[in-house]
């Protein structure tokens, strides 16, 4: 019996089997990043804008797309995809194999949090070649502010996968989520725009404190603690929750 953490072999097949699925690479990989192309054709976009605390809305949107990677990522295609396993009986029928179903669900957040990754990455690179966008200033803060976001939407994943007992109510659930998320992320509007009381409230969410670690780290600031603090806070309440409240069948 295999005792990694990540089996090998499970975890190419779920990459082969994630490659597949052209709507889960087109929303998780490819829509932030087209999303921040349609907003940087707007001419308004590329101008300074006091609101914005002198930055372009471009700028401030560079985040928000890293951002909205890992939360498609984490709210709309894992749950889905291990819903269904459960759905189907998969993980029941693994228990009877040298695979535990833990290997399944640690190959689920390898390939679901190294997706949200490349979009990040992706975000950054299209945005400093196509509209000017600065890459961040300090690069090893804005890599301590991404990683807990990452962490923090795969768990809230895995609490949306706990919850639900069917792909049709994960999907629900997950969209009723994502919205929210998506606010607190500053997809409507970046945190920089906010007026001081919501951006505070804002700041207490995973998202929120996530937007505002990266948007210091963009600027050359090392991330505040608190927002650091509060997005590692949830991760491990979301942890816990998803370990108490998850059945394999």
């Amino acid at each position: 019996m295999s005792n990694a953490l990540v089996d090998p072999a499970v975890l190419r097949a779920e990459i082969r089997l994630f490659g597949r699925e052209p709507g889960a690479v087109f929303w998780i990989l490819l829509f932030p990043t087209l999303l921040l192309v349609i907003l940087g054709s707007i001419p308004s976009f590329r101008q300074p804008d006091d609101s914005f605390g002198g930055l372009r809305p471009i700028d401030a949107y560079v985040p928000v797309s890293v951002l909205l990677g890992l939360i498609l990522g984490g709210l709309q295609g894992m749950p889905q995809v291990l819903t269904g396993y459960r759905e189907r009986g998969i993980l029941r029928r693994m228990s009877t194999t040298p695979v535990r179903p833990a290997a399944l669900l640690s190959a689920h957040m390898v390939v679901f949090g190294g997706a949200a990754l490349a979009s990040a990455l992706l975000a950054l690179a299209v945005g400093r070649l196509a509209f000017d966008v600065t890459l961040p200033r300090q690069p090893l803060g804005y890599v301590l502010a991404l990683l807990p976001a990452v962490l923090a939407a795969l768990a809230l994943g895995a609490v949306i996968s706990a919850l639900s007992r069917t792909t049709k109510i994960a999907g629900a659930v997950g969209s009723a989520a994502l919205f929210p998320m998506m606010f607190c992320a500053g997809v409507w509007l970046p945190v920089q725009a906010m007026p001081d009381m919501l951006a505070r409230i804002v700041g207490c969410t995973p998202f929120g404190a996530a937007a505002q670690a990266l948007n210091q780290a963009a600027a050359g600031h090392w991330p505040g603690w608190s927002h650091l603090g509060v997005t590692a806070a949830w991760t491990v309440l979301l942890t816990a929750a998803a370990a108490r409240w998850f059945r394999w069948e």
